[in-house]
């Protein structure tokens, strides 16, 4: 019949319609794909991490539970590592010190080193001070370390401004954080504002309320911010989102940090969710485990990587830091990490050794100069 005769010949055309899109559809997936793969994710994530994550969900789905435990050992031979490293970069906090605290055995350490010839940097994620800040606080816990020795990431973000010549612009920078960052600005030449001084503005919401804010910032840094407020993250969220181009950029991403020797506070990982959270934006994270720091020093001072050894108390931060960047690592439980959260079946970031404080180095030089 008629009826017969045409619902077959729509049949036929659907078919065929579907067979000549099926490839256009094809070529688009891969790029959608590739489009969300390479979405900013969390700043500082590691690709191994992220595979390690998907393989994890993959086997869940399927029913097949199969975890790898982070494989390492404590530090045997001291003097092993002190032949093959000619360059020690250390965290700070939980490091060398908590708090306004010096770790034990620290100085001494620090001088059986330098006795030795090796070059020394202390690297921090810590933004509130500045390098010369920092200096000031070795100076009061009896350690003598240059200027440049410290590289903290409230420096790294003054760099990453100076290496993207930001200062040609004629932008300036919206700063939620410490004094640390404004110093380091102020050195590059690089024009900010906010900063400590607005800890004490308080946003009253009431009919036709808003915050003014300036047009021509052209990025937003955050810091630690021990006074973060509202008005804060109003300000941040109105450069990022409606003035053209701002940038977004996280000294670091911490989720906790060692303020005082009795407890851990919240890090600048809170800070930068904020500010995350309402711009729907990922930052550019420029201190550990971001490479600029790690590629400045080696650039600088031409040093091989493979006779490097970074040693912090952080797995997510330090240890990837050296690992992503082709260093040696060694993992401290004086700070933030325990043995327990080091073995656990959840973790994926294995140091190259760990030990419970850098004294334990000292074996490496027997034991000379050492504090017991």
């Amino acid at each position: 019949s008629s009826g017969a005769a045409l619902f077959w010949m729509f049949t036929l055309i659907a078919l065929a319609a579907l067979s000549l899109s099926a490839p256009a559809l094809a070529s688009r997936a891969p790029h959608s794909v590739f489009r969300r793969a390479h979405t900013p994710i969390a700043a500082g994530t590691a690709p191994s991490l992220l595979h390690a994550a998907s393989t994890r969900r993959r086997r869940a789905a399927s029913g097949v539970t199969r975890v790898h435990m982070a494989s390492c050992s404590k530090l045997q031979d001291a003097a092993a590592l002190l032949d093959s490293v000619d360059v020690f970069i250390f965290d700070c906090d939980g490091v060398i010190w908590k708090g306004d605290s010096l770790i034990d055995g620290v100085p001494a350490i620090i001088d059986m080193l330098r006795r030795m010839g090796k070059k020394i940097f202390f690297v921090t994620n810590n933004s509130t001070k500045s390098r010369e800040g920092y200096k000031g606080k070795f100076t009061s816990l009896g350690l003598d370390v240059n200027s440049e020795e410290i590289f903290s990431s409230s420096f790294a973000a003054a760099a990453y401004m100076e290496q993207i010549r930001f200062k040609d612009t004629g932008k300036k920078v919206y700063v939620i954080g410490d004094v640390g960052v404004l110093e380091e600005l102020d050195l590059v030449g690089v024009p900010h504002i906010g900063g400590p001084h607005e800890a004490d503005i308080k946003v009253e919401l009431k009919s036709g309320a808003k915050v003014d804010h300036d047009p021509n910032v052209g990025a937003v840094i955050v810091g630690h911010d021990r006074h973060i407020n509202y008005y804060k993250i109003q300000y941040a969220q109105l450069c990022i989102n409606e003035n053209p181009g701002c940038l977004f950029v996280a000294t670091n991403l911490d989720a906790v940090t060692h303020l005082t020797d009795a407890q851990e506070w919240a890090g600048n990982g809170a800070m930068v969710g904020a500010i995350k959270g309402c711009t729907g934006k990922e930052p550019v994270l420029v201190g550990k485990p971001s490479p600029l720091m790690i590629d400045y020093i080696v650039d600088k001072y031409g040093i091989q990587r493979d006779r490097i050894c970074m040693v912090g108390d952080r797995l997510d931060t330090d240890i990837l830091f050296g690992q992503n960047n082709g260093l040696k690592t060694v993992l401290t439980l004086s700070g933030v990490t325990t043995e327990q959260k080091l073995m656990s079946p959840e973790n994926q970031i294995a140091p190259d050794c760990y030990v419970g404080s850098i004294a334990e180095f000292a074996g490496g030089a027997g034991g000379a100069g050492a504090a017991p």
